[in-house]
């Protein structure tokens, strides 16, 4: 049983069926306060007003939980400001219990939650930034025990490609790229395709 303290900030002041049934243990505040006893902090983010303004408020106040902004309508737009200020994930407001589920193991694992398509568009920004500010560094740096595929499907991964992509472009099935992608995770100990970015392009040491 899940026995993590979550936190929903709302300015309707009401917890919803859906975060109840994912957490019946939820507690519910307008506003953020100083040490929220949280181990994970929901933030509902306004249809109209400042998103940014309001969760860079949160993330001063949080300290080191974990934020997710949640939103009745996502965009991409949307979700790249709020990752912005510093937030781990993002995702609908009316999510099913079991995805926010997934959504706290993520990110109280130390993992971020976003869809894949904007996922991958942080990947394919990640890579451009990285082309034009630092020098990749040599596969031996971080691709120590790693196959030659492996790295191939790594460095697909880290350039902003989904699986489908990977597979067609290495001719492979997608169930290959994916057991592919779980090796590398797993001898690299990453969490996800972001950290994975982050290494191949070498803006993180492993």
């Amino acid at each position: 049983m899940d026995q993590s303290r979550h936190l929903f900030i709302a300015p309707d002041a009401k917890l919803r069926a859906n975060w109840l049934e994912a957490f019946p243990g939820a507690s519910l505040c307008k506003r953020i306060t100083e040490n929220p006893l949280a181990d994970v902090i929901w933030v509902l983010v306004p249809e109209e007003g400042d998103v940014v303004a309001l969760l860079t408020e949160c993330r001063a106040v949080a300290g080191k939980v974990p934020i997710v902004a949640i939103s009745d309508l996502p965009s991409d737009q949307q979700g790249l400001a709020a990752l912005g200020t510093g937030v781990v994930g993002y995702c609908n407001g009316h999510a099913a219990p079991a995805v926010l589920h997934r959504v706290a193991d993520t990110v109280l694992n130390g993992g971020l939650w976003v869809g894949q398509w904007l996922l991958q568009k942080l990947l394919a920004g990640i890579s451009r930034a990285a082309a034009k500010k630092f020098t990749p560094p040599d596969v031996s740096e971080w691709a120590d025990g790693l196959t030659e595929r492996e790295i191939e499907v790594a460095r697909a991964a880290a350039s902003g490609l989904g699986n489908k992509e990977i597979a067609n472009r290495l001719e492979i099935t997608e169930r290959t790229v994916k057991a592919h992608l779980g090796s590398v995770f797993e001898k690299l100990k990453l969490r996800d395709r972001m950290h994975l970015a982050l290494l191949v392009n070498g803006i993180a040491k492993s």
